[in-house]
C-alpha cells in the first residue's frame, strides 16, 4: 500500500469519525467501531507498528473525549481510569486478527470479525472477574460457576460489539476495496452535440 496525503487524512478522518461515535449519547454500550478498526488497521496497514497505532489512538482520542465530558459534568462515564492500560493492551493485540487477512478474502474478513470480539469479550471478562472482589460487592465467587456469570454479565456489550464489529468491518473493507483496490474512477461521457 502505497502512502498518499489522502490516504493519511482518510486514517485520521477515520479516527476523528470513531471517536466521535464512541462518545455519541444513546448508542448502545458496546456498538462502536473500534474492534473493527483494529481488524482493519491489521489488515490494510503493512508496516506493523502504524497498524497498533490506527486503533489504539482511535481509543485514546475517544477516551480523551469522554474524560472532557466527564469533567464538565456532562457524562457519568469517565475517559480514564486505573488499570486502562490493560484495555488499550487488548485493542492493539486485536491488530492481530487483520493480520490473518490476506487480501479481500471475505471468509477471513467475516471470521476475524466474530474471533476479535469475542476474543475481547472472553479476556476482558475473565480479566474483571480476576481483578474484582465478590467480598466488597464488585465482583463474581473465585469459582468456574462465578466466573460464568461475569461472563453473563458481560453478553449484552459482546452482542453489541459483535453487530458493531460485523457491520463496520463491512464498512470499512468494502470501502477500501472501492476506492483503493478496485481503482474505481468515474468517467465523465463526451458531450454530444
Amino acid at each position: 500500500m502505497k502512502i498518499s496525503k489522502q490516504l493519511v487524512v482518510s486514517f485520521l478522518m477515520l479516527i476523528g469519525i470513531a471517536s466521535l461515535y464512541r462518545v455519541m449519547p444513546g448508542r448502545p454500550y458496546g456498538f462502536a467501531p473500534q474492534i473493527a478498526i483494529a481488524i482493519f488497521g491489521g489488515a490494510i496497514i503493512k508496516e506493523k507498528k502504524f497498524a497498533f497505532l490506527l486503533p489504539l489512538l482511535a481509543m485514546f482520542v475517544s477516551d480523551a473525549l469522554y474524560q472532557l465530558l466527564y469533567i464538565n459534568g456532562a457524562s457519568v462515564i469517565p475517559g480514564f481510569y486505573k488499570g486502562q492500560f490493560i484495555n488499550y493492551l487488548l485493542f492493539g493485540g486485536l491488530t492481530v486478527f487483520g493480520f490473518m487477512i490476506k487480501g479481500f478474502n471475505l471468509k477471513k474478513i467475516a471470521l476475524s470479525s466474530v474471533a476479535a470480539p469475542t476474543a475481547y469479550f472472553l479476556v476482558s471478562n475473565s480479566l474483571v472477574w480476576l481483578s474484582s472482589s465478590p467480598l466488597a460487592g464488585l465482583g463474581r465467587p473465585k469459582t468456574f460457576d462465578g466466573w460464568l456469570m461475569c461472563l453473563g454479565d458481560g453478553v449484552p456489550f459482546y452482542l453489541w460489539s459483535l453487530a458493531a464489529t460485523a457491520i463496520f468491518s463491512a464498512v470499512l473493507f468494502g470501502t477500501y476495496y472501492f476506492f483503493y483496490e478496485k481503482n474505481i474512477s468515474v468517467v465523465k461521457a463526451p458531450a454530444s452535440n
